[in-house]
């Protein structure tokens, strides 16, 4: 009796991205079934079952298949935007100055707190429409931009509302100590009780978190107060991620794999300590080249010690209203490979198999094999490369999640 299976792609090109294969994981010949929204085979046509059946077959005609694509960090849920800021800095002023004189991150925490629902649900669309358009089906949102338990669940809120909206994998992150709100008079410990006390406990039993974020800074918080919301995280059951060492070495990476952290995520200042750390934890680092450009950064995070350590590298939009105002993973990967000499290979599985293993859930997604989602870009180029390669172009062909 044939093997039946709800949809074929076949005459394909595939980089599978698999961890075991050398490179891309290339397949030239290769055929995708299938079934119930999950890959039932991923391979050369010759291994595929000739008398196979299918409700639809598609001719791929020598397009490229990799993996949907995974944006594993970005702050996509916002009120309002800082193109003002943007024009102090074009003037002289540093995101430093800036955050310290009531700007950055606080004046968004205004505009998001002012706005409803279903408002920060419309603002984040077009956002999510334009990374759905280049391939993306995985994304991170987190929150952030609350500093209230009301706003930052309502952020979350949103955020879930956007993955039963458009068809796309939606994780989410908490983010509540992201910087501290105007109320706290600059007490950074009382919040972070506020954050331990009340706020994680109540995002945690709202199930509205897939992991717990921090941002440790000179600007944000310490390691001993991140290192709190950890411990009340993990005694809550969720994962944690890390804003580390962006702007300097607080130890943020070291922390980060003490806590065996998905992500540690800037990693501009890290040292070979916390890559050792991170590689012996499996702690991936993921690079964000959008803030690195946009706040001209000069310290490039250290690609090589991460390699010669073993570190899996994931690269992500970081799409965010002051830092990171980026809407495509096509030009993450660009910048990757040219801000901070990453290899194709790098790239192209920093957005699929490694974005993936950053939120944890590369048992689901992010390779070509049987068994996982089927979550697919189909692309028109002739080579892998182009995609890393190109500026301002989409080579989108085809998108497909859960097989459709």
């Amino acid at each position: 009796m044939a093997e039946r299976f709800d949809r074929i792609w076949h005459n394909a090109r595939l980089a599978s991205m698999r961890q075991d294969a050398a490179d891309l994981g290339t397949v030239e010949h290769g055929v995708i079934a299938a079934r119930d929204g999950r890959i039932a085979f991923a391979g050369h046509r010759a291994d595929f079952p000739t008398h196979a059946d299918a409700t639809e077959r598609i001719n791929c005609e020598g397009r490229w298949i990799t993996p949907g694509l995974v944006d594993c960090h970005t702050h996509l849920v916002y009120g309002g935007n800082r193109a003002h800021e943007f024009e102090l800095r074009l003037k002289g002023a540093s995101y430093e100055e800036i955050a310290r004189a009531g700007g950055g991150i606080v004046s968004t925490v205004a505009a998001t707190r002012k706005a409803s629902e279903a408002e920060l649900v419309a603002g984040a669309l077009p956002r999510l429409d334009a990374l759905i358009a280049e391939g993306v089906t995985t994304i991170e949102i987190k929150s952030g931009y609350g500093l209230d338990t009301q706003t930052e669940m309502r952020q979350l809120a949103a955020a879930r509302t956007l993955g039963r909206t458009r068809p796309v994998a939606v994780k989410t992150s908490f983010l509540g100590a992201h910087a501290l709100p105007p109320e706290a008079e600059g007490d950074k410990d009382r919040y972070i009780d506020l954050v331990c006390r009340e706020m994680l406990p109540a995002v945690a039993k709202a199930g509205l978190a897939d992991a717990i974020d921090a941002f440790m800074e000179g600007i944000a918080f310490s390691g001993e107060q991140t290192a709190r919301v950890f411990e009340v995280a993990t005694a809550l059951g969720l994962p944690v991620k890390l804003h580390a060492d962006q702007l300097s070495n607080l130890g943020g990476a070291a922390l980060a794999a003490k806590f065996a952290a998905l992500s540690a995520d800037h990693l501009e200042h890290t040292d070979a300590a916390g890559a050792a750390a991170m590689a012996k934890a499996g702690t991936v680092a993921v690079l964000l080249p959008g803030a690195f450009y946009f706040i001209r950064e000069t310290q490039k995070p250290p690609v090589e010690l991460f390699r010669m350590h073993g570190v899996n590298m994931a690269l992500a939009t970081d799409c965010n209203p002051g830092s990171s105002p980026m809407t495509s993973l096509l030009l993450a990967m660009n910048m990757g490979a040219t801000l901070f000499r990453m290899t194709v290979a790098e790239c192209l599985a920093g957005v699929t198999r490694e974005g993936a293993r950053a939120l944890g859930v590369l048992a689901e997604t992010g390779t070509l094999e049987a068994g996982k989602w089927c979550d697919l870009a189909i692309w028109e180029i002739e080579r892998p490369a182009e995609l890393v390669y190109r500026i301002g172009f989409n080579p989108l062909h085809a998108r497909v999640w859960r097989g459709q």
